[in-house]
C-alpha cells in the first residue's frame, strides 16, 4: 500500500507531540537549568560568605588577644596587623576609625568617603557586632564584605572590615550555567530528532489503519492490514484484522439471533394460543380448564422472564441504571436498612451501633436505589466482620452535604486490594459470600446522585465507607423520629449463614 503523506496540521500527532510532550520537556529542562544555576549561585555565595567570615574570626581572635593583654600601644598593633595582613592578595583588610572611615587598609589604598559600607551599618545594629554582605560597588563590581565591631577603651578604631571581589565566583557560576545550558540544548535537540523519527514510524501505519477502517465501516471486508512489526502497532493490526473478521460475521449473527429469539418467543405464544382456544371450547370441563390455565400462566411467566433477561442484558451492555428521582428523607431509608440488619448482627454476635441525628436536610434522589446502596454497604460491613466486632452507622450534615459513615472493626482490606474494590466482579476476600459487583453498582448509583463513595481501610483494623450526597433546601420540616443508639451483642457458639436481602435490579 502506498505510504500516505504526513500532514502537520494543528490536530496532527506531530503537533500534539510538539505542543504537549516536547514543549513540556523543554519547559522542564529550562526550569531545571534555572534552578540549578540559582542553587549553584546560592551555594557559591554562601561559601564566599562563610570563607570571609572564617577569615574575619581569625583576624578578630588575633586582635582580641591584644585587647585582653592590655597592651598600651593597641592602635599601633592594629595598624601593623592590618598593613602586614598575609592574605592581602585575595582579601583586603581595613581598620575602620571612630568616624566610620577606613583609615588603614592592607592594600594601602583607602576607599573614597562616598563609598557605601552596608555591612558596617548592619554590624552596628546587630547584637553580636558582626555582619557579612554581598553587594555591588558604584563601579558595578560585586564584592563580599564582612565587618566586626571592636569594643576597646581609648581605641581610635571601631571596627575591622574585610572586602573581597566576587568576580572569580561569578565567572565560575557563569561557566557552570553555560555548560548546563549547552548540555540541555543538546538534550533537547536529541529528544526532538528521536521524537520525530518515532512519530514518523507510527504515523504511516496509523494512517494506513485509518484508511482500512473506513473501508470496514462501509462494509468492505475484502482487504486486511499487513503486519510489519511485532510491537504494539503490530498487535493493533492483529486487533483490527480480528475486528474485521468479527464484523464480517455480524450479519449472520444478527440473523441467527433474530431467528433464535423468534423461535423462543413463538413456542410459548403457540402454547398460549392453543390452550386459550381449547379452554374456550371446553369451558365446562373443569380439569381441562384448570390444566389449560396452569399452562397459560406458566408460559406467560416464561415469556416475562425471557423479556426481563433481555432487558437485563441490555442494561448490562449499555451500563444503564434507571433512577426515579424525588425529594426523600434519607434518614428513613437509612433507618430501615439498620432495622433490617439489627437482628442479623445480633445473631452473629456483632454490635451494630446507629447514631441518628434528630434532623437532616432532604435529598433529591431515588429512594429505592439509595436503599440498595445502604443495604449493600451495611451488608458488607457485617459480612466482613467477626463475632465481637462492631459496626457503626452514622449520619450527619456538613458543608451542604449529607454524610453517611459506615465503619467496622472487621478484617479490613489490604493496600493492594483497596484501589480495586469498586471494580466490577472484584472480591478482596473469596472466603466471604458475594458477587463482587455490589460496590461497583453502589458507586455508580451514588455518582449519578452527584455524590461520592470513598473507602478507607487497614487490614486487620477495619473499614470505613463514607457516602456524601448533596442536600436540597426543603419547604417543609421533615418528620424524623429519633432513635436511641443500639448496642446489641449476642454471644453464640456458631455462625449460621443468615438469609441475605438482595438489592433489586443490581445491574
Amino acid at each position: 500500500m502506498k505510504k500516505p503523506e504526513i500532514k502537520y496540521g494543528k490536530h496532527s500527532i506531530t503537533m500534539h507531540w510538539l505542543k504537549n510532550s516536547f514543549g513540556v520537556m523543554v519547559a522542564i529542562l529550562l526550569i531545571i537549568v534555572l534552578l540549578l544555576i540559582l542553587l549553584v549561585r546560592a551555594y557559591y555565595y554562601s561559601s564566599a560568605k562563610e570563607y570571609v567570615s572564617s577569615k574575619m574570626n581569625i583576624v578578630y581572635t588575633a586582635v582580641k588577644s591584644n585587647l585582653n593583654t592590655g597592651k598600651a600601644n593597641l592602635n599601633a598593633s592594629i595598624r601593623a596587623y592590618v598593613e602586614g595582613y598575609e592574605d592581602k592578595n585575595r582579601i583586603e583588610l581595613m581598620a575602620i576609625n571612630n568616624s566610620g572611615r577606613a583609615e588603614v587598609t592592607s592594600s594601602g589604598f583607602s576607599p573614597s568617603a562616598e563609598s557605601s559600607m552596608p555591612d558596617l551599618e548592619e554590624a552596628k545594629k546587630s547584637d553580636d557586632g558582626f555582619a557579612v554582605q554581598i553587594y555591588e560597588l558604584s563601579t558595578g563590581e560585586k564584592v563580599v564584605a564582612a565587618t566586626m565591631m571592636i569594643s576597646a577603651r581609648d581605641s581610635q578604631f571601631s571596627a575591622l572590615r574585610m572586602l573581597s571581589s566576587m568576580k572569580k565566583v561569578d565567572n565560575q557560576i557563569l561557566i557552570i550555567g553555560a555548560t548546563t545550558l549547552v548540555v540541555s540544548l543538546a538534550i533537547m535537540i536529541l529528544i526532538f530528532f528521536s521524537g520525530m523519527f518515532f512519530i514518523r514510524s507510527i504515523v504511516y501505519p496509523i494512517r494506513n489503519m485509518g484508511e482500512m477502517t473506513r473501508k470496514f465501516a462501509k462494509g468492505d471486508f475484502s482487504e486486511r492490514l499487513q503486519k510489519e512489526s511485532d510491537d504494539e502497532l503490530g498487535e493493533l493490526c492483529d486487533s483490527i484484522n480480528y475486528m474485521a473478521d468479527e464484523l464480517s460475521n455480524t450479519e449472520q449473527m444478527k440473523n441467527e439471533f433474530i431467528s433464535s429469539v423468534s423461535h423462543e418467543l413463538r413456542t410459548p405464544l403457540t402454547a398460549i394460543k392453543g390452550w386459550t382456544e381449547t379452554v374456550t371450547s371446553m369451558y365446562e370441563d373443569r380439569e381441562t380448564f384448570k390444566k389449560g390455565m396452569r399452562v397459560i400462566t406458566s408460559e406467560t411467566e416464561r415469556l416475562s422472564q425471557m423479556v426481563e433477561e433481555l432487558l437485563d442484558f441490555s442494561r448490562i451492555q449499555d451500563n444503564r441504571l434507571t433512577l426515579i428521582m424525588d425529594t426523600i428523607d434519607i434518614l428513613a431509608e437509612l433507618g430501615e436498612t439498620v432495622l433490617i440488619y439489627q437482628e442479623r448482627a445480633r445473631a452473629l454476635g456483632i454490635t451494630l451501633n446507629y447514631y441518628e441525628p434528630e434532623m437532616l436536610s432532604f435529598v433529591y434522589g431515588d429512594k429505592n436505589r439509595l436503599r440498595q446502596v445502604f443495604i449493600n454497604i451495611v451488608d458488607n460491613a457485617i459480612k466482613y466482620s467477626d463475632k465481637g466486632d462492631t459496626v457503626s452507622v452514622e449520619a450527619y450534615e456538613e458543608h451542604g452535604e449529607i454524610c453517611i459513615s459506615v465503619s467496622d472493626t472487621g478484617m479490613g482490606i489490604s493496600k493492594d486490594d483497596l484501589p480495586k474494590v469498586k471494580t466490577k466482579f472484584f472480591k478482596a476476600n473469596h472466603t466471604r459470600r458475594g458477587s463482587g459487583i455490589g460496590l461497583a453498582v453502589a458507586d455508580e448509583i451514588i455518582q449519578r446522585h452527584g455524590g461520592t463513595l470513598t473507602l478507607n481501610s487497614e487490614e486487620g483494623v477495619g473499614t470505613t465507607v463514607l457516602i456524601t450526597l448533596p442536600c436540597i433546601e426543603s419547604k417543609k420540616e421533615p418528620t424524623i423520629v429519633s432513635a436511641e443508639t443500639t448496642s446489641d451483642v449476642q454471644l453464640i457458639t456458631s455462625k449460621p449463614e443468615p438469609e441475605r436481602t438482595e438489592p433489586e435490579n443490581e445491574q
